[in-house]
């Protein structure tokens, strides 16, 4: 889909962001580059603003500041094109019409206008790869909500399958509603894509799947960015503590090469409250 030499190019580049709702500011002067090649994984405790920033990134919500797509201003690209190198998948779809699973995910080449044939044998292929084919003709409402997150995720990728060297994919919580074994193919999944040179973003509040699978790691909380380095770099004990409010160790995973987040017991704040 991807070269592999579309590598460590910006893919975004947003400056200035910022965003007030209801009295409260969601983000605030914020700057942030994404780049192809990369896998980065936004962390944070809820309302910190990660699933907001994403948001205003792909356009669903309007903020200050300036937003690139490579190298141009997003606002230059028109809707039909920016579709075909940007892939989001929200938290939640709601879709309730009684479609079947592969129906769904060949809603994904819309913007592609590929004939039937050609959308019928890349969303059986995009389904095997997220192990949702022996769903394909099971009707969509009747599907857990884990099987449901893995349909749409198969959609993004018939979505992107004529990305070119031009791809963004944005997964906003994809492992939320996945057993162990789906939490982990899906970001490998995700994490081969950007080894084949997409950008690709994850919101995600598992810190340990973050650590193992993303290149990067940006804590964001009360709209600006805490830490934002490696996993290594950005996963200490103090940082997590201040951004979280929860005591942990640092440690190394027996076998590979990032760190692992273990709790290191009960806060202050509770253990005086008892």
């Amino acid at each position: 889909m991807i070269s592999s030499d579309t590598v460590q190019k910006a893919a975004i580049n947003a400056k200035g962001l910022h965003l007030s709702l209801g009295g409260k500011t969601l983000l605030s002067d914020f700057d942030i580059s994404i780049a192809s090649g990369e896998l980065t994984a936004l962390l944070g405790p809820n309302g910190a603003g990660k699933s907001t920033l994403l948001k205003v990134l792909c356009g669903e919500v309007d903020a200050g500041g300036d937003i690139e797509f490579f190298g141009k201003p997003r606002a230059e690209f028109k809707p039909e094109h920016l579709a075909k190198h940007l892939g989001v998948l929200p938290q939640h779809s709601n879709l309730t019409f009684a479609f079947t699973a592969q129906e769904v995910v060949e809603l994904g080449s819309i913007p592609l206008q590929i004939p039937n044939a050609v959308t019928q044998q890349i969303a059986k292929e995009k389904m095997q790869i997220v192990d949702v084919l022996s769903l394909r003709e099971r009707l969509y409402p009747t599907l857990s909500g884990g099987e449901k997150q893995r349909v749409h995720f198969a959609r993004v990728l018939t979505q992107l399958s004529h990305a070119g060297e031009q791809c963004v994919l944005m997964l906003d919580e994809p492992t939320s509603a996945l057993d162990l074994a789906h939490q982990h193919r899906t970001l490998e999944v995700a994490r081969e894509l950007a080894r084949l040179g997409a950008a690709v973003i994850v919101v995600i509040h598992d810190l340990n799947l973050a650590a193992q699978y993303a290149d990067r790691l940006v804590i964001i909380n009360e709209g600006k960015i805490q830490a934002d380095g490696s996993p290594w770099q950005a996963l200490t004990s103090e940082t997590i503590n201040r951004v979280y409010g929860w005591p942990v160790h640092i440690t190394a995973h027996p076998t590979d090469d990032y760190p692992v987040v273990i709790s290191s017991g009960i806060p202050t704040v509770y253990s005086e409250a008892t």
